[in-house]
């Protein structure tokens, strides 16, 4: 009866055991993706780590950020932020945000940062530039390859003061309420018009442009003037950083509130984000 006894003591623990290993197995690789490999300067890196999750690739930030050289990652359970500093570097990355403060730059991620089992994991391209890399999509290895440029991160932010001063207020005053994304949206309209021989070529001149009349209500209203909520500082930090969703729209309306139709029949559709109705 003792052998026996002690015979099933040990085969309780071997079964302890494995289970374990299953769970630590289950968390070395996050689920809801399609691994996707990363190479930097064509060697692979994090490998059976990186995910496809809708287009994106995503990466694990802290082994992704200590492959670069920061080493100095904290982590703030209350917030759920990330702090990432190196001798060249100061980042923040916060989850389910859609963009990350790198050295004052607002990269904008487009799909949101996840916690995968753990781990905070964020879209390779912000993060590619947040540590000045060049990124490149090999179709054929379905694959990232990143390469060095020489700098270790990207140079402090400077944004153009009154560009930023302008872009935000309007943005803030015809999107306030709306989602990043559609904040983002408007100040794209923004910048395609200046972009645009049909109209001045400053932001402030666009905003107050009134060569077929007042074209932004805000500036009639007095709104214009308002201080910007933090979202449309956001938003155009990361219009300024060259983000766009379309740069054909040229006009916006949102349907409820519009006292005229021209911009529906006379210009063509695009596409439609939160309340407004975007027009090339």
């Amino acid at each position: 009866m003792k052998i026996k006894t002690r015979i099933w003591i040990v085969l309780l623990g071997l079964c302890l055991l494995w289970g374990q290993a299953g769970l630590f197995a289950a968390s070395a690789a996050p689920p809801g993706g399609i691994e996707t490999p990363v190479y930097l300067e064509n060697e692979e890196v994090l490998a059976g780590e990186c995910l496809r999750i809708s287009g994106t690739t995503y990466v694990p930030l802290r082994k992704f950020a200590t492959l670069l050289g920061a080493n100095d990652i904290f982590w703030n359970s209350r917030t759920k932020t990330a702090t990432v500093k190196s001798t060249a570097l100061t980042m923040t990355v916060r989850e389910g945000e859609v963009y990350i403060l790198a050295n004052g730059h607002c990269f904008y991620t487009v799909q949101k940062i996840r916690n995968l089992s753990g781990s905070l994991y964020v879209p390779v391209r912000p993060l590619a530039r947040a540590f000045a890399l060049e990124l490149e999509w090999d179709a054929s290895l379905c694959a990232v390859r990143l390469s060095r440029t020489g700098k270790n991160a990207v140079p402090a932010a400077n944004y153009d003061a009154d560009t930023l001063y302008w872009l935000s207020r309007i943005i803030s005053a015809e999107a306030r309420g709306e989602s990043l994304e559609g904040q983002i949206a408007v100040g794209n309209v923004v910048y395609n018009r200046v972009a645009s021989p049909e109209f001045p070529n400053t932001v402030w001149g666009v905003i107050f442009d009134r060569k077929y009349g007042t074209q932004f209500s805000p500036v009639s209203f007095g709104t214009i003037y308002d201080a910007p909520s933090a979202n449309a500082v956001i938003a155009a930090k990361i219009c300024m950083e060259g983000y766009s969703l379309s740069d054909r729209a040229l006009y916006f309306v949102n349907p409820r509130l519009a006292t005229s139709t021209w911009i529906q029949r006379a210009r063509p559709y695009l596409f439609t984000i939160g309340n407004h109705q975007f027009y090339a």
